[in-house]
Parts: structure tokens; C-alpha cells; sequence
């Protein structure tokens, strides 16, 4: 066979013939298909069991497109969810975890706009959940805040001081937990580590300010932005810590633990062992230990990073990073940088920057004061910045505010369109305060000379500030008097401390102030006073200017009346506390202005609620002398039910251990109850009449009495219900003592006391339509021996 044959037989073409198939080729694909018909009536139908919105999308659908590409579908998403959970709020509770984690995870998306939809969202969701329901879930939520402030992009850095914002609203507790990392990330917000050769042998890193000229904002306007919120991070770490100290007047935390615990005594029950006060539990010290054995608490098995700013070392390392970045700040927004003519003028930009730099100085000197060793943390601060503080923040102290006003075109200064003014508001005035507390709890009597000198500057303008300080609010007045009462106890002498207490006392004089202004000024008066007091009386100096004080309160007190009954508690419990230590000026005052205090029908006495009338029912215990004019309006008080028939019970004790019965073994007082007056004034209180007016029911004929019965010629007097209810009461609490002896037969029984000097004698009773209450009388009258 040839070879062209061969090649033939390989490559042969296949004849075709009519009426017969095509043959298929080996490799031909099968195109064939079969459809059926597939019923879904039941995903038709709409889902019975979730909610939806106006756009028929159920809570599912919305989360689902949480993670589409579109930053419109995102941003549809997170509107739709707002919607669909303002309608039906109860979904929240039911999809808590999938809501949380998908907007949670947009803080950092690309989008602005899908960005502040989530921040709205979220401000949504802080008000319909608790924070106990969201604590599970917190720990991703503040990751993905962590996230967004230390993102590269700005814009996503400034949408995460917003979601910071709400978190810091609602959920304070929560993101101070995590106080470590979120310190951190307000670091590297406006500065960056310097990575330069000469530190990298140095163990700790060294922090500058960064400027970002990408921002839409200043780099001023930026740094003003993360202050801001630093400081109200810091301001939830001191509200959230364990013992916390209010601004301005406090007290020194003298332990760990002064929480005062008020306890009722009744000294009936306290005399019969039936009433045991605890000491310490509820005089809020805690007894001191001498021995340096101290338990394990819970706390000590926490690492130092999980502490947060409670542990001494984390709060040092974050003042070591933080405050040279402050001073920095400073440093660009002071009036030696700016404009050195303008001296120490401030505009509102920068003085808004270095206020926010103050407070968080202020904050942080507040935690260290929460530590044990306050003394050394006292010490470490004094040393490393003190002397950048005095270059720095009182190089131009005090500092005002600049503003710049903008006159019309008819205005006389048409050349210049902003002319420059000094304010003369008091926006300026919490800068220069918050500065001064820095400043003083620097200073300590053991620094008085060294520091006299700034020392000087703060203690002028304090008084100044004072004595003109008609247009001060409650937080500014509580600065002041907290920087006063520093300086009095870094200074103790008299020549110091009185011309800051006269310009308190100027102060308070004013008319017109706010009552917490007023309240505050009496709380400190109160405290300059007990601090004085409690000095030996070899060291004792009298201030006049509190001795003026002190007299004025009784005749503050009656003239206040019931326009202010929280002011009025207030000064009973001054008067009361300086009474109980024989203050003679405030005895003085109290004596001239009791019948004014207890006056039946405008005193201050039957005007006030119960609570303040025990207050001053007490007080009579305290007064010098008791006249005569006294007990009677002290007896029309008790007859008139101007006050309860327990109280009335109570000041009859009073009076009675006052008086000479007493059976005191010693003479205490001399004089001060005559024992006609005591006399007198306990017939007339349990008679219901006084002797004016008994004697005038005895000269009337015919009514009001009625006619003389046929058992006694004793006529009866009509009373009024009330009236004669509250006498009933009087005289069933007050038991009279087993002394009284006199020529009158007396013979006590429910409300009616009878007293029989003559034949005809005025009986008082109301008839009643009780049978047993006519038998007891009918029982009495018959054992009446005329």
C-alpha cells in the first residue's frame, strides 16, 4: 500500500445521505433542558413575625445591607434602622447584638455621610438602652472607637470625638473602664513620639505636638477640640472614682473613707439601753491602725494596666506625657506669643485653649489626691512643675478676656472695622480660679517664704474678685471660696486670714444673691467658724468680722421667715451649733430677737414645717434668759396647734429643765426660768387659756357658756373641734411632774385641767356626742371638792 493511499484512509470524508441523520460528533455538548413550575406562596406573603418600615425591609434586611458595597445603601440602611426602631422599640431588646455590631463597625467607613448617620443612630440607641444591657457588649464598641481616633484618615479622626461625645452622655462608667487605651489615643490625636537618635537610649518616649496641615480645621481649633473631650473623659474618671471631693470648698480628706452617716437619738430610749449608737459606723471615721499589715483586696490581683488612672504609677506615666504637651499648647496660645502689646488680653479662641488646658491640670491634681500617699504625690508634683508653671501659667496672671466688636458704618469709627475692647464680663474669671487652685495646692506652710511671692498676686486678686462680685454665679463663688480657704491654711495668722474673710463677708452682704451663692457662703462662714473654734483657748484668736457675722444670723432668720424654708434649715443648724458652744455673741443676738422667732402669729416659728420647728423648739434650751413676754408667746404657741402636740410635749420639757424643779444638783443658770413664770406658763398651756383671757371668760354672762348645770355650779365653755382635739393631745403626751404644789386644786384627766380658786369657775370642754367622755366628766366633777 502506498503511502498516499494511506493518508486517505486517515482523513476518509463521510458521505451523507439523503433522508438519514446527521451523525453526532464525539465531542458535541448536550443543550437540552427541562423546567418545572415551582409554587412559593408562603414567600409572598409578608413575614408576620418582624416589623417592618415604610419600605416593607424588616430588621434583618437593614443589617444585611450594612455590609453592601454602596455607601448609599449603608447610609439608607442606618436611616431605615432608625425608623424601623423608633416604631417599634420593642425589636432593640430582641436584636441587641446585631444592632451593636453593625454600627459599631461603620465608625470607620470611608463615608462621611454613612458616618454621621451611625453617630445619629447612636445617639438614638443611648437613650433606649441601659447601660447594664449594653455592658456585654461594650468591649467591641470601644475597639471600634479605638479604631476611628487612631484611623490615618481626619475625617474619620474627627467623626470619632462625636461617637466619643455619646458614648461619654450616656455611658460614662463604661468608657472609663477602658481608660488606658482611650488615653492613649487622645495623645496621639495631637502629638506624635520623636524618633530622633539622642532618644532612642532614653527609656521613656518623648512626646510633641504634631500639626496636620490636611485638617479642615487650625491645628489651634483641632487641639481645642481633643481637650475638650479629655476633659470630660477626665471629669467621668473622677466621678467614677471611689472617693471624690467636690470643686472649690471641701473638706481635707482627713481618711479614705468620711461619709457621714445622721442618726436619730431619742435619749428616752438611749437612757433605758433600749437605743446603742455605734461610733465609728455612724460618725463616718473610720478608727485609725497604727500596725502596716494591710489584706489583700480584689484589686490586687488586677494587672497595673487594667487599673486605668486609680494606680499611682499608669496616673504618673500619663501626667509625665501629657502635661509637657499642655505646657506646649500654652505656650502657642499665650499673649506673649500672639501679641506682646496686648499684655495679658486674651481672645475667646485662646482663651477657650488654655482654659481646657487648665482643667485637665486641675482634673489630674484631683485624682492624685485620691491616693494614699497624697504627701509624696504632693511632693513629686512641686518638684517637676512648679517652676514651669510659675514661667508659664502667672507670667501674665490675672488675664481677661478680649473681645472684638463689630460697629455699624455710622458708628464714629468707621476706619477700623473691628475695634478692640477689654471685657468687662466674668467669662474670663474661671480661667484665672482654676489657675489659682493649681497654683495653691502647690504651696504649703513649710513653702510659705519661697512661694510668697505668686502666693501675694492669687491673694490679691481673690479679694478683689470678692469685694466686686455682684455678678458672680454658684460654680464661680464655689472657686473662690475654695482658694480662700487654702490660703487661710497655708497662712493661719490673723493678719492674713482676716482681710479674705472681710471680703467674704462684703460678699455676703450683697442683696439679691442667688441662694446656692448664699448657701455656699454660709457653709463656709460655718466651716471658718468650726475650724476656728476648735482651737485651744491659748491660741484662740476671735475674728470680728465672724463674731459680726454670727450675731446677724437670729435677725437674718426672722426676717427670712417662710419666702425661703431650705435658707431658714440652714441657719437654724448654724445657730444651733454655735449655741450649743456658748457663743455669747450669737446668745446676744438670739435672746434680743426670740420674741420676734417665736411670735404666736408671725414668727418664724409657727410659719416653718415640723422638722424646722423641733429646730427651733431645741434652741429654747440654749437661750440665756426666759421672761416672762417669752413664755406667753411660747404658751400661745402650744394652745393655738401651731405646732404638734408632741413638740408642745417637748418644749414643756424644755422649760422644765430649765426651771429650778429640774433637781440639777448644781446651779447651771442662775435666774433664767422664775418659777411664777414656769408656773404660769404650764396652767396656761394645759388650762387652754391665758390668765388675760380666763379672767375675761369669767366676767361674760350668758353665752358663750352654757346655762349652769344642777352637779356643780361650774359653767361650761364651747371650743372649736380642731382646737380642742389638739388641746386633748397636748395633755395626754405632757405628764405633769409629781412637784407641782400649790393652794389650787388641781385634777388633770384627758383635755381638761381644772383649776378651782372661787364658787364659780370657768370650766373648758366641747360637748361631745361620746357618752363615755360625759361619764368621766360627770365621775370628776362629783370628787370636786369646792
Amino acid at each position: 500500500m502506498t503511502k498516499k493511499r494511506k493518508h486517505q484512509e486517515d482523513f476518509q470524508k463521510v458521505k451523507l445521505k439523503v433522508g438519514k441523520k446527521k451523525p453526532k460528533l464525539e465531542n458535541a455538548t448536550d443543550t437540552t433542558f427541562k423546567t418545572k413550575a415551582i409554587q412559593i406562596p408562603e414567600q409572598l406573603k409578608e413575614d408576620g413575625v418582624l416589623p417592618t418600615q415604610n419600605r416593607k425591609l424588616n430588621i434583618k434586611d437593614l443589617l444585611s445591607q450594612m455590609h453592601h458595597y454602596s455607601p448609599g445603601v449603608k447610609h439608607n440602611a442606618l436611616l431605615g434602622l432608625k425608623d424601623l426602631l423608633s416604631q417599634y422599640p420593642f425589636v432593640i431588646d430582641a436584636h441587641l447584638s446585631s444592632i451593636i455590631s453593625e454600627v459599631a463597625a461603620v465608625f470607620t467607613d470611608k463615608d462621611s455621610n454613612v458616618r454621621g448617620a451611625a453617630v445619629h443612630l447612636l445617639q438614638f440607641l443611648a437613650s433606649k438602652i441601659r447601660a447594664e444591657q449594653i455592658a456585654p457588649f461594650f468591649p467591641l464598641v470601644s475597639a471600634h472607637l479605638s479604631s476611628a481616633m487612631t484611623h490615618i484618615s481626619e475625617g474619620i479622626q474627627e467623626d470619632s470625638l462625636k461617637v466619643l461625645d455619646v458614648l461619654l452622655e450616656a455611658y460614662p462608667a463604661l468608657l472609663t473602664d477602658r481608660s488606658v487605651i482611650l488615653l492613649k489615643n487622645f495623645v496621639e490625636l495631637i502629638s506624635h513620639q520623636q524618633l530622633s537618635k539622642r532618644l532612642k537610649s532614653r527609656e521613656k518616649l518623648s512626646w510633641m505636638l504634631s500639626v496636620n496641615p490636611n485638617r479642615r480645621v487650625t491645628s489651634q481649633q483641632w487641639r481645642l477640640n481633643v481637650l475638650t473631650r479629655l476633659k470630660k473623659f477626665l471629669q467621668a474618671v473622677v466621678v467614677g472614682s471611689s472617693e471624690t471631693e467636690d470643686e472649690g470648698l471641701q473638706e481635707q480628706k482627713d481618711s479614705s473613707h468620711s461619709v457621714r452617716n445622721p442618726i436619730c437619738i431619742s435619749w428616752k430610749l438611749h437612757a433605758n439601753n433600749q437605743q446603742h449608737i455605734q461610733l465609728f459606723e455612724n460618725g463616718g471615721l473610720r478608727p485609725k491602725i497604727n500596725s502596716s499589715f494591710r489584706l489583700r483586696s480584689l484589686t490586687s490581683v488586677m494587672d497595673s494596666a487594667e487599673k486605668g488612672l486609680s494606680s499611682a504609677e499608669n496616673l504618673k506615666g500619663f501626667i509625665e506625657i501629657i502635661i509637657p504637651l499642655l505646657i506646649e499648647c500654652w505656650i502657642e496660645a499665650s499673649p506673649a506669643q500672639s501679641a506682646p502689646i496686648l499684655g495679658n488680653l486674651l481672645e475667646s479662641e485662646t482663651q477657650q485653649l488654655m482654659q481646657q488646658v487648665l482643667s485637665i491640670i486641675h482634673l489630674l491634681w484631683k485624682l492624685t489626691k485620691q491616693h494614699d500617699e497624697t504627701y509624696k504625690m504632693e511632693l513629686w508634683l512641686r518638684m517637676n512643675y512648679l517652676v514651669d508653671f510659675k514661667h508659664h501659667f502667672m507670667r501674665h496672671f490675672p488675664y481677661s478676656l478680649q473681645e472684638t466688636v463689630k460697629h455699624k458704618k455710622k458708628d464714629s469709627c468707621k476706619s477700623n472695622k473691628n475695634c478692640m475692647t477689654s471685657s468687662n464680663s466674668v467669662d474670663h474669671l474661671l480661667l484665672n480660679l482654676t489657675l489659682c487652685d493649681i497654683m495653691v495646692s502647690l504651696a504649703s506652710t513649710s513653702t510659705l517664704q519661697t512661694d510668697s511671692g505668686w502666693l501675694d498676686m492669687i491673694r490679691k486678686f481673690v479679694t478683689d474678685t470678692l469685694q466686686d462680685g455682684s455678678k458672680l454665679n454658684s460654680k464661680q463663688v464655689n472657686r473662690l471660696l475654695g482658694v480662700t480657704w487654702r490660703l487661710m491654711q497655708i497662712q493661719q495668722n490673723k493678719v492674713a486670714t482676716e482681710p479674705l474673710i472681710k471680703a467674704v463677708y462684703t460678699l455676703y452682704q450683697q442683696r439679691n444673691l442667688l441662694f446656692p451663692v448664699r448657701t455656699l457662703l454660709l457653709k463656709f462662714f460655718s466651716r471658718v467658724y468650726q475650724k476656728e473654734d476648735l482651737r485651744t483657748q491659748r491660741i484662740r484668736s476671735r475674728s470680728k468680722v465672724l463674731s459680726r457675722w454670727l450675731a446677724g444670723l437670729p435677725q437674718q432668720l426672722a426676717l427670712l421667715g417662710l419666702r425661703n424654708p431650705e435658707l431658714s434649715n440652714q441657719l437654724i443648724d448654724i445657730i444651733h451649733s454655735a449655741a450649743s458652744r456658748s457663743n455669747k455673741e450669737l446668745l446676744q443676738s438670739l435672746q434680743a430677737t426670740a420674741a420676734r422667732i417665736y411670735d404666736p402669729l408671725e414668727g418664724t416659728l409657727v410659719l416653718l414645717p415640723a422638722e424646722a420647728q423641733r429646730r427651733l423648739v431645741q434652741l429654747v434650751y440654749f437661750l440665756p434668759c426666759l421672761p416672762a413676754s417669752l413664755l406667753t408667746c411660747l404658751s400661745r404657741c402650744c394652745i393655738m396647734g401651731r405646732m404638734s402636740s408632741d413638740l408642745a410635749a417637748t418644749l414643756i420639757g424644755i422649760l422644765h429643765m430649765r426651771s429650778s424643779f429640774a433637781g440639777w444638783k448644781c446651779q447651771v443658770q442662775d435666774n433664767s426660768v422664775n418659777d411664777v413664770d414656769y408656773f404660769s406658763f404650764l396652767f396656761s398651756t394645759l388650762i387652754g387659756f391665758t390668765r388675760e383671757e380666763l379672767t375675761s371668760l369669767q366676767g361674760i354672762r350668758g353665752k358663750p357658756h352654757i346655762s349652769q348645770t344642777q352637779l356643780s355650779p361650774i359653767r361650761l365653755y364651747l371650743t372649736d373641734l380642731d382646737q380642742f382635739l389638739h388641746h386633748w393631745a397636748v395633755t395626754e403626751v405632757f405628764k405633769p411632774p409629781d412637784f407641782i404644789q400649790s393652794r389650787c386644786i388641781t385634777c388633770l384627766c384627758g383635755s381638761t385641767l381644772f383649776m378651782f380658786s372661787s364658787p364659780e369657775t370657768t370650766l373648758r370642754m366641747h360637748v361631745v356626742k361620746h357618752t363615755n367622755l360625759c361619764q368621766k366628766l360627770i365621775s370628776l366633777t362629783s370628787e370636786i371638792q369646792l
